[in-house]
């Protein structure tokens, strides 16, 4: 049956036994490790989404955002610490409720981490065109922005845009570099971490002096109300949340840490929650800051009345975002837009190259990830087993690898980042509400097994969480939610002519071995 087809979680065990790492991180450490991890990507690149859609209330998203993803993050931890192995969520779903739950959670990973890897390949777009702009160095709109299409659920592009080029040649860098096996060092991660978190102290520190004098910059506070879960527009405080909640990815950087950690059950909550907590009051000094010096309401189509969807062709085609004073809506590098704006055009270009070295690091670290669920599925027998192979020379997963660039390249070439973050938001709301749900199911079906970390009230967290990304998906716009359930669908199909009859479970091969060949891979 399908659902007995659980991989035994004893087998799983028998790698992490394999592994004997040191216990040496503290509160402090984890703590900094989850900032780094987090900030980046989504308050760089989503501020102009999340204020057409919310206005000033966009605040109120990344409050939002955080307390579900803090209710997600502790359920996280309680499955990382148990089953400290490769494969994320992937895994642990297939140890506790079994492979199509396992596949389904798979599958919606690539969304989060394929599609993933392309929005912030277009955010870095926006930062280095502006940069360049700002120099004096203008690239063709057409090779900066994909072409007008719809496709169905997919929808997006600019008129006179053909493709995203250099979205597509830093997705194409980073591709090479995973194949060829070059790895971030440590120190170049730390380097790159304080550059981010220094253009945001930057910001922070120029703009939110201004708020005293622009009070009138916040009203109406929330233009566009809280938003219906159960609508079609993604719109409201909620549905700025929805999309916001990319901004939070990676904290799971803290929860896999877990085997490495001092006492993990004071030190693990303490890390995440602290983590999350800094990084939410972060984020609401950022909006605040970007809100309170220039403004941040949602513009309206005069012509209808009616605002415009959130990085719509005519969006960007209105009179209004073509003006020399262009409201933050308009912008596709909005912190350094608005630091252009009411500082110094130098500054602005500081908070724009900061985005542009940090960005494609998190490209990277975003396609990493993606390989590793295909590794680990390949290997399980749910992918076609060449998926797995290992390059000769340079000892990586090269298929994957460029599988994973071709894919995310298409699509960084062609859609707008906020279409590709709320892709990539709808199948990471999939596997954190089933991480969630499956702690409690553990909790019930094997009570006695050793847990380093345990969910603190995990009878009303995990529900929490469960309802919180219920709620967040819901509240996506339809085009959004369209592309998961046609996604899924697609997956579905390849599962029962593929993965079905070919997975080692289905065969009765089941050994812990498998993280072995993860583990000889330079990454």
């Amino acid at each position: 049956m399908i659902f007995g087809r659980v991989k035994p979680l004893d087998a799983i065990l028998a790698t992490a036994e394999k592994k004997s790492l040191h216990r040496s991180l503290g509160a402090f450490q984890l703590t900094m490790l989850g900032i780094g991890a987090v900030i980046g990507t989504g308050i760089f690149v989503l501020t102009a989404t999340a204020a057409q859609k919310a206005g000033p209330g966009m605040m109120l998203s990344f409050a939002v955002a955080g307390l579900v993803c803090a209710f997600a993050a502790l359920c996280y931890s309680e499955l990382s610490s148990m089953v400290p192995v490769a494969g994320s969520a992937y895994t642990y779903s297939y140890a506790v409720m079994g492979e199509l739950m396992a596949w389904l959670v798979g599958w919606a990973l690539i969304l989060e981490y394929a599609l993933g890897a392309s929005a912030v390949a277009v955010g870095w777009s926006g930062h280095i065109v502006g940069l360049l702009d700002s120099l004096g160095v203008h690239l063709p709109h057409a090779l900066s922005v994909g072409p007008k299409i719809e496709l169905g659920f997919i929808k997006g592009g600019e008129v006179g845009g053909i493709v995203n080029l250099p979205a597509v040649l830093i997705v194409g860098l980073v591709t090479w570099l995973l194949v060829i096996g070059t790895k971030e060092s440590a120190t170049v991660n730390a380097v790159l971490v304080a550059i981010k978190v220094a253009a945001l102290i930057l910001f922070v520190a120029v703009t939110v002096p201004m708020i005293s004098g622009h009070a009138s910059n916040f009203h109406p506070f929330t233009p566009r109300g809280w938003g219906n879960p159960f609508g079609s527009e993604g719109v409201g405080v909620l549905g700025a949340a929805a999309s916001i909640f990319f901004a939070y990815v990676g904290f799971d950087a803290v929860s896999t840490a877990a085997e490495e950690t001092k006492n993990p059950q004071r030190n693990v909550p303490i890390g995440l929650i602290g983590s999350l907590l800094i990084c939410t009051i972060f984020y609401m000094l950022v909006a605040g800051g970007a809100i309170g010096s220039y403004g941040a309401q949602p513009l309206m189509n005069p012509a209808t009345g009616k605002y415009f969807v959130e990085g719509s062709p005519e969006l960007y085609a209105s009179a209004a975002c073509h003006s020399a004073t262009a409201p933050l809506v308009c912008s596709k590098e909005a912190l350094a837009y608005v630091m252009r704006q009411v500082s110094t055009p130098w500054l602005g270009d500081i908070v724009g190259l900061a985005a542009t070295l940090a960005l494609p690091s998190v490209v990277l670290l975003m396609m990493y990830g993606q390989t590793r669920i295909f590794f680990v599925m390949a290997r399980d027998g749910l992918l076609p087993r060449k998926l797995s192979t290992v390059h000769p020379r340079f000892k990586t997963p090269w298929v994957v690898t460029i599988m994973t660039g071709g894919v995310a390249a298409l699509f960084s070439a062609f859609l707008p980042v906020s279409s590709l973050a709320d892709y990539s938001n709808s199948g990471t709301l999939f596997a954190f509400a089933v991480v969630s749900l499956g702690v409690m199911i553990l909790r019930v079906k094997d009570p006695s097994r050793p847990r380093p970390f345990r969910t603190p009230l995990v009878w009303v967290f995990a529900p929490l969480a469960i309802i919180g990304c219920i709620v967040l998906f819901m509240s996506l716009n339809a085009e959004s939610k369209g592309v998961f359930f046609g996604w899924t669908a697609i997956g579905l199909v390849f599962y029962f002519l593929y993965g079905f009859r070919h997975s080692n479970v289905a065969r009765g091969v089941v050994d812990g071995d498998e993280d072995d060949d993860i583990t000889a891979v330079q990454h």
